[in-house]
């Protein structure tokens, strides 16, 4: 693994977005994979592990998570930002095309610049998110979003992962400890925090309100797309519902359904089950 940043601009000025690589940097094939809206780029360690011998992995920490800068202005913590620093990163690896996975959050970038005229994306695999998130999985994520708590401890960092991310379904303990460290870091007073900027509350609650607590709907996005397209879900999601699911098979690209059972939101993709059908998408 090797680790990068590229410097990006914003209305506000410049910001570094941190990345990890995987694999052999001159592999013309690459994948980048985006995280979902309070993690980072490691949550694709395994995945990236596993697909490294035939791509050349990039994990970005979208900016105001992991090692990336946070924003000054909170109001930018928004869809246009994250899509113009993916096109500095992608200009900083010099590639024609990339393949793209995505989740959650990390997806709907992908489908954002997927659906627009002359992309690089040549495969798009959507983990567990769609053109429509409900409205319910809007609110869990809100009533935890913007306060994250500090601990005394990795052990009770580890047990509250645990608790907000149970949907994620049933990992091992050295899974659940990936996902952890990777997530907080000690601060000036000794306390474990996240590493997420809490200010991207602010935009979030910004466009719940304007959603006026609806589900969000982006079907034009999606029908715009032409790509060939994975779509993961987990089994008991509840932002990504089987209804949305099996109408995307049905429109836009006809998305290839593959659901995760005993999982929610989202799929973490770390043992070679879930991989799998994402390897053989990708090498068809």
């Amino acid at each position: 693994m090797r680790e990068g940043q590229v410097n990006c601009l914003s209305t506000a000025g410049f910001h570094h977005m941190a990345y990890v690589e995987w694999g052999d940097a001159h592999n013309p094939r690459v994948l980048i994979c985006v995280h979902g809206l309070t993690r980072n780029g490691r949550d694709f360690d395994f995945l990236a592990q596993a697909l490294e011998a035939d791509y050349r992995v990039i994990c970005p920490d979208v900016v105001g998570r992991g090692k990336s800068d946070w924003l000054a202005n909170k109001s930018l913590y928004v869809m246009p930002q994250y899509c113009a620093d993916m096109v500095t990163l992608l200009a900083r690896l010099n590639v024609e095309t990339i393949d793209w996975l995505g989740t959650s959050m990390g997806g709907l970038i992908g489908m954002a610049l997927a659906a627009q005229p002359g992309n690089p994306i040549r495969r798009l695999v959507l983990n567990d998110v769609g053109p429509v998130v409900s409205a319910v999985s809007l609110a869990r994520i809100g009533d935890y979003l913007g306060t994250p708590p500090r601990f005394d401890s990795i052990e009770e960092a580890e047990a509250y992962v645990r608790k907000v991310s149970a949907p994620f379904g049933p990992l091992t303990d050295t899974q659940w400890r990936h996902l952890t460290v990777h997530a907080v870091r000690e601060a000036k007073d000794g306390k474990i925090e996240f590493v997420y900027d809490p200010g991207i509350a602010q935009a979030y609650r910004q466009g719940q309100q304007l959603s006026g607590g609806k589900d969000v709907e982006l079907w034009p996005l999606f029908d715009a797309i032409t790509c060939p397209t994975l779509l993961l879900r987990g089994e008991q999601s509840d932002l990504l519902t089987p209804q949305t699911a099996q109408a995307m098979t049905q429109r836009g690209p006809h998305a290839q359904l593959i659901e995760i059972p005993g999982v929610g939101h989202a799929p973490v993709l770390m043992d070679d089950a879930q991989i799998a059908p994402v390897r053989d998408f990708l090498l068809r």
